[in-house]
């Protein structure tokens, strides 16, 4: 197809994946969307997984391959009613010269409620010609009436030896010289994120040689250094400043891993009968952050009230 031959000069769209053979991980995934591509025909799905771990490009890879004209359309930035009635309608009600239409709508959590409403409807009314892929991150988000007019499938990131493998191979093609030792530590710091690893590792390319800098390396480690705060017998005091210091030297400013490190290893920090109310300031600070202008003052009043539990 015409699309699989553009020049990008960004690697994460240069180097995605066309065919089913080039996706990695989610084997068992692949084999039901091969039995897909066989057939030339596909159940409305709807793929929800983390942000960069491939829900789009499996999605593009099932259009690229079906007898298909495709509407794509991003949620994120088409989200009102007036999209499904209007541009999704008009669509999937022509008159089309390929076996099927399929409406392509990324990032789905973001549909308002009303628009869900009336898309459900248009899943069932054109359903003989006409399917749906849906892709988002929070299927909580998606009413219950879509999930059950689609097959739903949860895209799991790939391991991390596979990224790796994956991401010496771009800079093999990319003919860029480089130390696995920096794959390593880029791999760390954005997995499961695969896009964030590919843009991250384009970024410090410098004169065909992949240079880690000094805020990539503090950035790998910033977590870890948390951790080793919050299980040191230190006073509160000290915790609060030296975390502070992390978090400020480290130049992060989103947190969302930050949060499920924290979660995953409560354990090895969080005294007995305080796990709860640790879980607790975690979850009220991830609801805040959407809202939040300054993250960094958010995070360190979580810590203010995690370092509180463990005295």
């Amino acid at each position: 197809m015409q699309e699989n031959v553009i020049t990008h000069s960004l690697w994460t769209e240069k180097h995605r994946p066309h065919k089913l053979a080039d996706y990695i991980g989610n084997e068992n995934l692949k084999e039901t969307v091969q039995r897909y591509i066989d057939q030339d025909d596909i159940p409305h799905l709807l793929l929800h997984a983390r942000a960069g771990t491939g829900k789009t490009t499996l999605g593009k890879i099932i259009t690229n391959t079906i007898d298909c004209d495709v509407l794509y359309i991003n949620a994120s930035d088409e989200n009102n009613v007036d999209t499904i009635r209007t541009k999704i309608k008009s669509f999937v009600s022509s008159v089309g010269f390929k076996k099927w239409k399929i409406v392509f709508l990324d990032e789905a959590d973001y549909l308002t409620p009303n628009a869900q409403a009336v898309l459900r409807n248009m899943m069932e009314q054109y359903s003989r010609k006409s399917r749906f892929i849906l892709t988002c991150n929070y299927p909580e988000k998606i009413i219950d009436p879509i999930q059950s007019r689609c097959t739903v499938f949860e895209v799991y990131p790939p391991s991390k030896k596979d990224v790796a493998i994956r991401l010496v191979d771009i800079l093999k093609q990319e003919n860029v010289q480089f130390d696995m030792k920096d794959v390593g530590i880029i791999i760390n710091n954005s997995y499961p994120d695969i896009r964030r690893v590919i843009g991250s590792t384009q970024r410090q390319i410098v004169n065909g040689e992949l240079k880690l800098t000094k805020q990539s390396v503090m950035e790998v480690d910033y977590m870890n250094k948390i951790l080793d705060v919050l299980k040191s017998k230190s006073t509160s005091k000290d915790m609060f400043t030296n975390i502070r210091q992390i978090v400020a030297d480290s130049k992060v400013r989103t947190f969302d891993d930050l949060y499920r490190f924290l979660y995953d290893n409560i354990e090895q920090y969080a005294k007995e009968g305080t796990q709860a109310a640790i879980i607790l300031e975690i979850a009220k600070t991830m609801r805040e952050d959407a809202m939040c202008v300054d993250k960094e003052i958010s995070i360190m009043a979580m810590f203010i009230g995690i370092i509180s539990h463990l005295k």
